[in-house]
């Protein structure tokens, strides 16, 4: 029986994806690509906001003209925050909430035998904080490995539905995450990168003496592991001492997405975040002084509910001040279920739009600052991907800058090769292998 899944949202489903294609090969079914005929199609959802709710069912639709008899499957996100909803559409079959999902081959059997709807939902999430058990020795991307080490979030920030989504804080036991690295880095794989729902919350709920920092630090011995990353990373859980660790191991990249949402104080109390402009610019000031090289990125929100003229220019010359080397920018978008969709003084649509020109005006200027100082000199990058002209491949550096090598070699891929850097465009470098 043929499985395809389509993965929306976050890079925790994505390693869930890798998850269920794992469980689904080892019960004999054939797991093909999304835009491919199947018996099944499996929608690992996002339900961040209403838009992500409505790209999953419009998946079923095309599912459907691929194969009108095919089963539907909608797992994770979505269903577990609207299960009456999902119960409701036409065509899903199978409808699994998160600490489900990973069951997928047993209730497509199960559907198979019955043909009758499955509906599995832990009613309770946000008293489940026990970690799934699941890993992984091989994954779709062959080069670099994603690795889930933590689940769910406490801090409930008025735009998000996620701690209804995943529930409490969890964590993977560090024997576990070790001997996932060490099995993944004997099939090949250089790089890692440790994700979860709220990375920094790593350790919180084990009942033992471990965090994010200590992880790392006994992930950093690994014989073959080359690079270690972070997923995105809160600021309050920075200090200088943190800093300076994180500064000793030897394989931690000097990247970090620090989360920010918005550069003016009296938005981030409407958000509910636990960290103020001060405390984000100490943290950055911090990592630039104490580690060479860094790289520190961001989320923005525009037009959070309340963001008056006055709050948004607050943002701005921070967002100047600082000078990120990328942004990613978000318009808000409201979520049904969360706070901030209940809050007065909705901004209204075309704010939004002409406030996110000004956010990815500055975040252009301030990549081209970042990435011409590379030029000339020779960096070592981590190629993972041929350019879909086939005619060059694109990789990474130390600090997660994008780079192009126009260079058929299939022998570079998968290694940390040294690249010249003699050119840059607004997405990447442009680099010739020095060998």
């Amino acid at each position: 029986m043929k499985v395809a899944i389509f993965t929306l949202g976050c890079r925790v489903n994505i390693y869930d994806t890798e998850i269920m294609i794992s469980a689904l090969k080892k019960n004999g079914f054939q797991v093909v690509s999304s835009d491919e005929f199947a018996d099944v199609y499996c929608i690992n959802t996002c339900t961040v906001t209403n838009n992500s709710d409505k790209k999953s069912r419009q998946f079923i639709s095309r599912c459907k003209k691929s194969n009108p008899e095919a089963i539907i499957a909608m797992v994770g996100c979505y269903p577990q925050v609207s299960k009456e909803e999902v119960s409701n559409i036409q065509d899903v079959d199978i409808i699994l909430g998160n600490r489900f999902k990973n069951q997928l081959p047993y209730y497509i059997n199960l559907f198979v035998e019955k043909r009758e709807k499955v509906v599995k939902i832990d009613e309770n999430i946000l008293k489940n904080v026990s970690f799934e058990d699941g890993s992984l020795e091989n994954l779709q991307e062959r080069h670099r490995a994603f690795i889930k080490i933590q689940d769910g979030c406490n801090k409930f920030c008025t735009y998000c539905i996620i701690p209804f989504a995943r529930g409490g804080v969890c964590s993977k036991e560090p024997r576990k995450v070790f001997d996932e690295v060490k099995s993944l880095v004997s099939n090949g794989y250089k790089e890692v990168i440790l994700t979860g729902i709220n990375t920094t919350s790593y350790g919180d709920d084990l009942g033992i003496e471990i965090n994010l920092v200590d992880l790392i630090e006994m992930l950093d011995p690994i014989k073959g592991l080359e690079r270690i990353r972070l997923g995105s990373v809160d600021p309050e859980f920075f200090d200088i001492e943190i800093i300076r660790r994180l500064k000793n191991v030897k394989k931690l990249m000097p990247h970090f997405h620090l989360s920010l949402q918005s550069g003016c104080d009296e938005t981030l109390k409407r958000m509910r975040r636990k960290y103020d402009t001060a405390k984000y610019e100490e943290v950055v000031n911090q990592l630039r002084e104490l580690i060479d090289d860094v790289s520190i990125t961001t989320d923005i929100i525009v037009g959070f509910p309340g963001e008056t003229e006055n709050e948004f220019l607050e943002t701005v010359e921070f967002l100047k001040k600082i000078k990120l080397q990328d942004m990613h920018v978000f318009k808000y978008s409201k979520r049904t279920g969360t706070k901030a969709a209940l809050m007065d003084f909705q901004i209204d649509g075309s704010v939004k739009d002409e406030r996110s020109k000004i956010i990815l005006s500055i975040n252009a200027l301030n990549k081209v600052d970042f990435m011409k100082k590379y030029l000339g000199k020779v960096v070592d990058v981590l190629y993972c991907t041929v350019a879909s002209d086939g005619k060059g491949m694109y990789g990474y550096t130390n600090n997660y800058i994008k780079v192009y090598l126009d260079s058929t070699n299939k022998e570079y891929l998968g290694q940390i090769v040294p690249t010249l850097i003699k050119n840059f465009n607004e997405e990447f470098l442009i680099g010739q292998a020095v060998v």
